[in-house]
């Protein structure tokens, strides 16, 4: 049996990029930690992002489990206004289609 390749000794981690975590914004679902010193602008993205409203998102944030407070755990959910809930509601996908007025339309 041959033997295994040594564990790296160091495990270099890209560091965070803004305009990469914006290109998410679309997705139904994100999870990302952010470092302390980006917070305020990823969360001033997220609501710019949102002030198209076709797409909104229910947020939270979080310490990420370290003791230091440098990165936080951002969690997004899309979200649908439900008229009858009167709140917002998990985004549930109901088909994709070519039409600007949606799947269901006969236009």
């Amino acid at each position: 049996m041959a033997p295994s390749p040594p564990a790296p000794l160091i495990r270099l981690e890209s560091p965070f990029d803004i305009d990469s975590f914006s290109e998410q914004l679309g997705e139904n679902t994100i999870q990302i930690k952010v470092p302390r010193e980006d917070l305020g602008e990823v969360l001033r993205r997220i609501t710019d992002f949102m002030g198209f409203g076709i797409y909104v998102y229910r947020f939270s944030v979080r310490p990420e489990p370290a003791d230091q407070l440098k990165r936080f755990v951002l969690e997004m959910q899309r979200v649908d206004y439900s008229p009858d809930a009167r709140d917002w509601t998990p985004f549930e996908e109901k088909g994709r289609s070519e039409s600007p007025f949606g799947p269901g339309s006969t236009r």
